[in-house]
């Protein structure tokens, strides 16, 4: 008797769990802020490579320019010259790893208001549609196509 109560209240619970599924990167990538996100993103990044090569121009000439009057220079002021040289040498190797970390920094201000509106949007219609779960369709092999949210969330964020 006991048993058979158990089993049933189990079987209740496997009812009541609904599992749908999406894929979070596609509905980010339809939405319209992230395609003004990924605009901004790459006229930041061109402006920084832009600021680093202006850079380097002014150190190549700074460094012909030493080159071409360090004849007629005291030994003192050589050492001083070279030493800035160096140091804005070195300044330079490191712009690469600067510009990756601007990148990075500006790409998570960019996305992440745009991927908490997305999350918002899957957790409403996964609350509205009655789903215990939401698993990313990338981790699926086998899915039946009717707990795809995909379609839901798109028309909750008026996309097409």
């Amino acid at each position: 008797m006991v048993a058979i109560g158990l089993v049933s209240v189990s079987s209740g619970v496997k009812a009541q769990t609904k599992i749908g599924y999406i894929s979070f990167n596609e509905i980010v990538s339809l939405m319209p802020e992230a395609k003004k996100a990924d605009s901004t993103l790459n006229q930041f990044r061109d402006a920084l490579i832009a600021s680093a090569q202006d850079k380097e121009t002014a150190l190549n000439e700074a460094i012909q320019k030493f080159n071409k009057d360090s004849v007629t220079m005291a030994a003192a002021v050589k050492d001083v010259k070279r030493k800035d040289l160096q140091a804005k040498l070195q300044e330079l190797q490191g712009e690469e790893q600067r510009i990756q970390q601007e990148l990075q920094k500006k790409q998570e201000e960019l996305s992440g208001p745009i991927q908490k509106k997305a999350m918002d949007a899957v957790t409403a219609v996964a609350k509205e549609a009655g789903y215990t779960y939401v698993m990313p369709k990338e981790y699926l092999i086998v899915s039946p196509p009717a707990d795809d949210l995909l379609p839901l969330v798109k028309k909750k964020l008026g996309l097409k």
